[in-house]
């Protein structure tokens, strides 16, 4: 019976002197969240010591992801309708509208001038037979608000030969941040997360759906919770406003 208590107290030193198991979290997130959700991230892993995993793409590659099995813990979409999706599947557990963006024009050569958006445009012309970089048109939110935006004018049927598709919003900004295309739309939080490109033009919020993000948590994990709860703490509200973010409450 001494040999027992013993045995039983030295496993229970041995437990004590273990240090605790980071817990873990995975974010599927929409690329144009990519510099604010990293330093989110990176704060909240200093002060908690837990792990965030972020894994970021066009929302609806991701959509399509875990509606296939994927195994995210939160997904943030830059489109209501891919969220939908995976409503569907009765993954989610808790959702709510988080940010909301703006839809500009962005162009490489930092003496390009203001732009006037209006279906006078010649925005043709002012390519100079170059691309019109944006995200898919078909898939990708940013692309598909691009889209949306210059069909309100009369653009798009004139311009879609000239548009060069990219797979994410941040794959767009960089083909415009590293001069393979003159121009391109992005969300404005790209434009400010880019010092080699500047905004010529501001769609107006009229002239394509509303630009928000909501955000879900697929499973019950106390790390899942608590991450998604810093997704509305005062210091990342603070983060998505420095990068061109609207916080929504």
């Amino acid at each position: 019976m001494r040999f027992l208590r013993l045995a039983a107290l030295l496993a229970l030193s041995l437990t004590l002197a273990l240090p605790a198991r980071a817990g873990e979290v995975t974010i599927f997130a929409a690329a144009s969240m990519k510099t604010a959700l990293d330093q989110i991230a990176q704060i909240w892993q200093a002060r908690t010591g837990d792990v965030a995993h972020v894994s970021y793409a066009g929302s609806g590659a991701l959509a399509r992801q875990i509606t296939a099995g994927a195994p995210a813990d939160i997904f943030i979409s830059a489109n209501p309708g891919w969220m939908e999706s995976v409503a569907k599947t009765g993954q989610i557990k808790q959702q709510t509208d988080l940010l909301a963006n703006s839809l500009v024009l962005i162009a490489h050569d930092p003496k390009a001038g203001p732009v006037e958006i209006s279906d006078h445009l010649d925005l043709k012309g002012l390519l100079k037979g170059g691309k019109l970089a944006m995200a898919l048109v078909n898939s990708v939110p940013a692309g598909e608000y691009g889209k949306a935006a210059l069909s309100h004018y009369g653009l798009w049927r004139g311009i879609e030969p000239d548009v060069a598709q990219a797979d994410n919003v941040r794959a767009t900004l960089q083909l415009v941040a590293l001069g393979a295309a003159p121009y391109g739309i992005t969300y404005a939080s790209d434009a400010v997360a880019e010092p080699r490109v500047h905004v010529v033009a501001k769609f107006a919020p009229d002239s394509h759906p509303p630009i928000r993000y909501p955000a879900a948590l697929l499973t019950q994990t106390p790390t899942a919770k608590a991450f998604f709860a810093e997704l509305r703490s005062p210091e990342a509200t603070r983060i998505f406003k420095a990068q061109g973010f609207k916080p929504l409450q």
